[in-house]
């Protein structure tokens, strides 16, 4: 973290970064700080030469980001939008009157939204409230009622109960899967045009580890798409983009459907698992309780 405020200065200046790239103007973004214009500028000219590229293309009455000044907002923002949610999370309690559960975005639109309206059904008092995140949250911390997390299931701070045993294999739309004529044998995969998952924060398996677990050591091919969120690999894999990952547990039901088409033949399990979590020190709430009965319940009924 040393090293980062080394190039960029001060986490000041990404506040001010990001008023500017989002108001295209150094004398809004002032304005909108409480500070004077020049203090914008000079902020700014020191992100750019900690980053050693312009960030903005200076206009007389506007400024236009670059393309480095257009990444950089992407992933300030991003930052910024996880911080609210963190404080806003830190300032409620959990006796709140609603429960929050936090998961990858894959999970809740792929796992959770399918079946929303049987806990609606059953509990249509309980506000219940999706948090999608790119990191494991301290539910403690953040006072989340649950969260699902990657692992062996032991958690100092958490208890955990199974959701899925971490099972993958390759899915893509029936169309690529079957004009894919060349699938006699599992390296021939390589010549296919593979979608590939980098969580910035999380660690996830690559396609270079599942192709290890069957032996194959060849370097995989550093072509096809490159998504961060796996959300996105699925909507690339069913619009036709290519060859992805498909984790079990989220992509049995869109094989089912005939939204994709998997090579279950071939499936790594990696020996985790993904696990509901629930904190150890705060004991949940009566509706937290039942949306906990009402997940691990649906499991049952659908293994």
């Amino acid at each position: 973290m040393q090293e980062l405020w080394k190039q960029l200065g001060s986490p000041r200046n990404l506040v001010v970064f990001e008023a500017a790239a989002r108001l295209q103007s150094f004398t809004r973004a002032a304005q909108e700080l409480n500070v004077q214009q020049p203090a914008v500028s000079v902020a700014i000219r020191r992100l750019e030469e900690g980053l050693g590229t312009p960030l903005f293309t200076r206009g007389h009455r506007q400024v236009v980001l670059t393309g480095a000044g257009e990444r950089l907002l992407a992933d300030v923002s991003r930052a910024f939008d996880q911080l609210a949610l963190s404080v806003e999370s830190i300032r409620q309690t959990k006796q709140a009157g609603y429960v929050t559960l936090s998961a990858s975005t894959a999970f809740n639109n792929y796992w959770i939204m399918p079946r929303l309206a049987d806990l609606q059904r059953q509990h249509p008092k309980i506000d219940l409230r999706l948090q999608s995140s790119d990191r494991e949250p301290d539910i403690d911390a953040e006072n989340i009622s649950l969260a699902v997390r990657l692992g062996d299931g032991n958690w100092a701070d958490c208890e955990s109960a199974l959701i899925a045993p971490e099972a993958i294999y390759p899915v893509a739309s029936p169309r690529v899967m079957a004009a894919a004529v060349d699938l006699r044998s599992l390296p021939n995969l390589m010549s296919q045009r593979l979608i590939h998952l980098e969580e910035p924060i999380r660690q996830r398996p690559s396609w270079s580890d599942w192709f290890a677990n069957f032996s194959i050591r060849t370097a995989v091919p550093n072509t096809g798409l490159r998504l961060n969120d796996y959300a996105l690999v699925l909507q690339a894999a069913m619009a036709g983009e290519g060859f992805a990952f498909g984790w079990k547990h989220l992509t049995d039901r869109l094989v089912d459907q005939g939204l994709l088409a998997a090579r279950s033949d071939w499936q790594w399990t990696t020996g985790k698992g993904f696990y509901l979590v629930w904190s150890k020190k705060t004991p949940l709430s009566d509706d937290a309780r039942k949306v906990r009965d009402w997940i691990l319940r649906t499991l049952d009924e659908t293994a």
